[in-house]
């Protein structure tokens, strides 16, 4: 080996600097067995996914339930994103959408809850900037009388009305509410939709064996916490109906949601609109269970996708 301080064959040479080196093999016949990064940026995602390098992602739709994923993946003819992205897995696709295609990015939370929606809120920022959030999956309903949306309808909300803050006392729970509301214009743009489409907006049945059956999407509040509703008499529906009688339906996540737009709004030029749509599987009360969270979440799925020119 012949080493003049000009060249160097065979080893490593530093000139007067300071060199970083990672991922490297010394010597005759080394082999680097380092694995190929992972994309972990939007413009790494953008080279992956097609979508233009550099922009916003259009739509970051956040699920809870497997049910609630699998529509969505379905409807918006989603596709897995190859490999995982800061650790995590997301499912990325282009929807047609008036006049120019939607880049959609989806990702699943790891549980249930007002925490888990806020941490998927932000990985899907943190990786993919969406301009919208979409919170889509199913939810109880807790309306009453003949306008009250029935299973398998659907509830579009723009204001979310937190009922978990309350204080204990020895005459009883004082609760005290806290509602947000989506930016005008995406309060705009809901109106905008059941103005076209009617009030409630008619649709047919998006799950086997209901494709011929009619059902409606209302635009109401949504009521969100973190006790699982299971009562038609729980003081929880009580407190809502008269806080705000138009909601029409309650979650778990809805309030994580507008929370971590609500801590976001300090960088108004980042921060997403938002929207939740509840397919309503149960009636909250002591006949809750699984049935129909299929027909819920394929009607919710179904009917954000109609959104998304409005949205746009």
């Amino acid at each position: 080996m012949k080493n003049d301080g000009t060249y160097n064959i065979g080893g490593v040479a530093n000139f007067g600097g300071t060199n970083t080196f990672s991922n490297n093999a010394i010597g005759f016949g080394a082999i680097n067995n380092s694995p190929a990064p992972t994309a972990s940026t939007p413009e790494d995602q953008a080279a992956a996914t097609g979508t233009a390098s550099g922009s916003r992602w259009d739509i970051g739709i956040i699920t809870i339930l497997s049910e609630e994923a699998r529509a969505v993946h379905d409807v918006f003819d989603l596709e897995w994103v190859p490999g995982k992205v800061g650790g995590l897995f997301f499912a990325t696709g282009k929807i047609e959408a008036g006049n120019r295609p939607l880049s959609v990015v989806a990702t699943r939370t790891s549980a249930q809850g007002q925490r888990s929606a806020m941490a998927a809120c932000e990985n899907l920022r943190r990786h993919f900037d969406p301009a919208v959030l979409m919170m889509v999956g199913v939810g109880g309903g807790i309306g009453r009388g003949e306008e009250a949306p029935g299973i398998g309808d659907v509830v579009v909300g723009t204001r979310v009305v937190f009922y978990d803050l309350r204080k204990e006392t020895a005459a009883g729970t004082i609760h005290r509410g806290e509602e947000r509301e989506s930016p005008a214009e995406m309060v705009h743009s809901v109106n905008a939709y059941f103005t076209v489409n009617g009030e409630p907006a008619p649709f047919q049945g998006q799950a086997d064996d209901f494709r011929e059956r009619a059902f409606h999407a209302f635009p109401s509040p949504i009521g969100s916490g973190y006790a699982v509703v299971a009562d038609e008499e729980s003081e929880i529906r009580e407190y809502l109906t008269g806080f705000n009688d138009k909601i029409l339906a309650v979650d778990m996540e809805a309030g994580g949601l507008s929370q971590f737009w609500q801590e976001n709004s300090v960088d108004p030029a980042r921060n997403p609109g938002w929207v939740v749509v509840r397919g309503i599987s149960d009636r909250a009360d002591r006949h809750k269970g699984h049935t129909h969270h299929d027909l819920a979440a394929r009607n919710a799925a179904y009917v954000a996708r109609e959104l998304l020119p409005y949205l746009r």
